[in-house]
């Protein structure tokens, strides 16, 4: 009874072992092939699914999700025979896992040949400084030649890009030396230009402080002349004011010895003074009044009168 009853256990396992082994579930951005009797039965996507024990078998499990390649450095001769290491990375995803099972053996080989192959072909038609000016070019060209040749295998190329340039070690020398050349004319070259914006600048500032300059000696000018006009107006109204001070004093003094009824004396006294401020010794000539002994003689007698009054 015992033997029987490990017997018993012993299948119940291996059932239970069967049927879990029948049991498939496909993870997320997986897909299975599966074969029955070693030919292609089915594609399995996300989820649960189950299978004939011993008869259907998991061929293969392919990822969906975008995968990258990065390829080692492969030799490439430019069209001006110059020879240089290039490697490169592609991005590519699985669209189809059936074709990429059984459309091409090893297919990660496969398009390391390929990309081999294409960029050869690719860098033979351009020179080095077209290789070098035109990776954009060469990621285009050779992203839309893989994926033409990728496709009946289930890949899609989505992007290549040339990962680096490696020319011979002569030409890298003398690319550094011609960078070194053309910055250093770059520099001498800005260095021209900043010196003649400053002899520009200098310029530019003298004429407009020779103008200035200009503006305000002429300002200075103007205000000169106004004040020196100001000052001869003020002076010629001085004058003029001091001329109508006198003449309206000799008038008033006229018109008080006209009120006064002045006697023939008095009138010869005052030609007497007159004549005396004329030859004050200013003036160059002086006209001598024919009747200056009768005016002596009657001053003289008015003296004499104002003695004797005393």
């Amino acid at each position: 009874m015992e033997g029987a009853s490990y017997l018993i256990v012993f299948l119940v396992v291996v059932i239970i072992a069967i049927i879990a082994s029948c049991v498939r579930i496909v993870p997320q951005a997986k897909s299975y092939i599966v074969e029955r009797i070693g030919a292609y039965q089915a594609t399995w996507d996300v989820g649960l699914h189950f299978m004939i024990p011993f008869i259907d078998k998991v061929a293969n499990k392919v990822t969906l999700k975008e995968q990258v390649l990065d390829f080692p450095p492969q030799p490439v001769i430019t069209k001006d025979n110059v020879t240089m290491q290039i490697d490169t990375l592609i991005f590519f995803q699985i669209t189809d896992p059936k074709l990429y099972t059984y459309g091409v053996d090893h297919p990660i080989n496969a398009i390391e040949n390929l990309t081999a192959t294409t960029l050869r072909n690719i860098i033979g038609d351009l020179e080095l400084d077209q290789t070098l000016t035109s990776r954009e070019l060469i990621n285009t060209k050779m992203r839309t030649s893989l994926d033409e040749a990728t496709d009946p295998w289930g890949i899609k190329v989505n992007r290549v890009e040339l990962k680096n340039i490696m020319p011979p070690a002569p030409i890298r020398d003398a690319m550094e030396k011609q960078m070194k050349a053309e910055r250093e004319k770059r520099e001498a070259v800005l260095r021209s230009e900043g010196e003649k914006q400053s002899q520009i600048l200098v310029a530019e500032g003298k004429k407009q402080a020779a103008i200035l300059d200009a503006e305000a000696e002429k300002q200075a000018q103007i205000l000169r002349a106004e004040a020196n006009r100001e000052a001869m107006i003020r002076e010629a109204e001085g004058r003029a004011q001091a001329i109508r001070e006198v003449q309206k004093a000799t008038a008033e003094g006229i018109m008080m010895l006209n009120e006064s009824n002045p006697s023939k004396e008095v009138l010869e006294l005052r030609s007497l003074e007159a004549f005396t401020k004329a030859a004050d010794g200013k003036a160059t000539k002086i006209i001598v009044p024919s009747n200056i002994a009768a005016t002596a003689g009657t001053l003289q007698s008015l003296v004499e009168t104002v003695k004797d009054q005393k």
